[in-house]
């Protein structure tokens, strides 16, 4: 084949072979490698054949093929991985190379090969990339961060395999220097763990609060997703719900033994939102929800020894609390990602990324596996206030709370009731009503503390004083003897 490749990449899993194939399919020559040097033949002799892709069986060999600057990305495991290929790379580089990490890689890591590539005079990005496999053939979500030379040198072949919103715009922007791009899809699917959780909330209350079965489940969230509810997850959800297992008869999710993995990207958030001080009450709900999921033998020990209501259906009309469930969850979604952007904003400015919260949201309109309808409404909050705090604050979503509390409220309680477990949904209520509250109890955790361990605290009277210390055991026993 004449000429060489724009573009390299390597690590040919079904995610790599996508984007080849997408990146091949928008006018690009791309040459491939992969450790297991097969897998380059089964790819180019297969899917790739009588397609602009070039097959090397080395390092060397890819470089080689490449134009300059070389661009090359990866899509192999985070890790060891990750360096252990970059250093493979290395002594074949010439300045101004540009490596690209698509893979999950944790933004700290991103940070530091950044820093050293470039010390060696070297470009590093780290782009988050979702959609899943058929996003990285049409059309995924991109979120890039890096040394903005190394974007704009990446940015036509970026836009041109990314996923395009309903106003045409790419799904894809640069979101700042170093690690930006991998903290903002950390973030992403974080967001993505607590809008599954809530969804398999809601679906439990259907099937055990109001005994429907699959199909019929499958129905609502048909119906959902033609209105605000409007989501990747909700219509995926739909469809797995009318498979039908062909070797029991029974709905094939009925058969799933229902353990949740995960793969490090949710408990990375949350240790982030402990060490930015961001509260993620429904993102922290969901991991805790699969990790409590993989406990399934001693489970089914407890469901024998530890009692709850005898009767696990909810009582009430049937249309008034499927619509009372929508609203629950709603308005659970929309805290969710007002937790994920005010993580991403708290990262922004640690990091000094200044990463653009609207243009954030718009990228996930399209393409990603968290786009929802509700993001056009999140991107033009930012828009209209580019300093907002949180997007309960903002009026759309504010008054969509003040319409849907009660409905909310309704479900939460029935659940509790019926023993239903609704850790997500309930946890979004609370940081609901824990971030309307001006007063909260800590006022009285502040003085445990300072009783105790000498922590001190300050006074709302006197705030002049700055911190304070009580010696309550004096102040006690001075009561005490005055009672006398």
């Amino acid at each position: 084949m004449a000429g060489k490749a724009q573009i390299g990449l390597i690590g040919l899993g079904v995610m790599g072979e996508n984007i080849v194939l997408n990146m091949e399919r928008n006018g690009y020559t791309v040459a491939v490698f992969n450790r297991s040097v097969d897998k380059v033949d089964a790819f180019v002799e297969g899917p790739a054949k009588g397609k602009n892709v070039i097959g090397c069986k080395d390092v060397k060999s890819l470089i080689e093929s490449l134009e300059s600057p070389r661009k090359i990305v990866l899509l192999v495991k985070a890790g060891d991985p990750v360096d252990s290929t970059i250093c493979a790379l290395e002594p074949y580089l010439a300045q101004g190379d540009i490596i690209i990490d698509g893979g999950n890689s944790y933004f700290l890591d991103t940070r530091r090969r950044e820093a050293e590539l470039a010390a060696k005079g070297f470009y590093f990005i780290g782009s988050g990339v979702s959609g899943g496999e058929e996003g990285a053939l049409w059309g995924p979500s991109l979120m890039p961060g890096g040394d903005r030379k190394a974007y704009e040198a990446i940015r036509a072949i970026w836009e041109a395999i990314s996923a395009k919103a309903s106003d045409g715009a790419p799904c894809v922007t640069y979101l700042g220097p170093d690690g930006a791009g991998h903290f903002v899809k950390m973030v992403h699917n974080g967001i993505e763990y607590g809008d599954m959780q809530l969804i398999a909330e809601v679906y439990d209350f259907m099937r055990k609060g109001l005994a429907m079965s699959a199909r019929e489940i499958s129905d609502v969230f048909s119906d959902w997703n033609k209105g605000v509810l409007d989501s990747y997850l909700i219509e995926i959800t739909a469809k797995i719900l009318t498979v039908t297992d062909p070797e029991t008869g029974k709905p094939l999710v009925d058969v799933i033994l229902d353990k949740a993995g995960q793969k490090g990207t949710g408990k990375w958030t949350a240790e982030q939102a402990q060490e930015l001080a961001v509260p993620i009450p429904t993102i922290d709900a969901a991991l805790t929800a699969r990790l409590v999921s993989a406990m399934k033998e001693e489970r089914v020990i407890a469901s024998e020894h530890l009692t709850g209501p005898k009767n696990a259906t909810v009582k009430g009309n049937k249309a008034d609390l499927l619509k009372a469930l929508a609203d629950a969850l709603f308005a659970s979604k929309i805290c969710s990602y007002a937790q994920g952007m005010a993580l991403i904003r708290a990262g922004s400015h640690e990091y000094k990324w200044n990463v653009d919260m609207a243009e954030t949201a718009a990228i996930w309109r399209g393409g990603c596996i968290i786009r929802a309808r509700m993001l056009q409404q999140i991107t033009d909050a930012f828009r209209a206030h580019p300093d907002l705090s949180n997007l309960l604050l903002y009026s759309e979503f504010s008054q969509w709370m003040e319409n849907s509390q009660a409905n909310w409220r309704t479900i939460v309680s029935e659940a509790a009731m019926a023993g239903i477990p609704i850790p997500a949904l309930s946890a979004s209520l609370a940081y609901y009503d824990a971030y309307r509250s001006a007063n909260l109890p800590q006022n009285l955790t502040q003085a445990q503390r300072d009783f105790f361990g000498a922590h001190t605290y300050q006074r709302v009277d006197k705030p002049e004083l700055g911190f304070v210390h009580t010696e309550w055991s004096d102040l006690i026993k001075s009561k005490a003897e005055h009672k006398k």
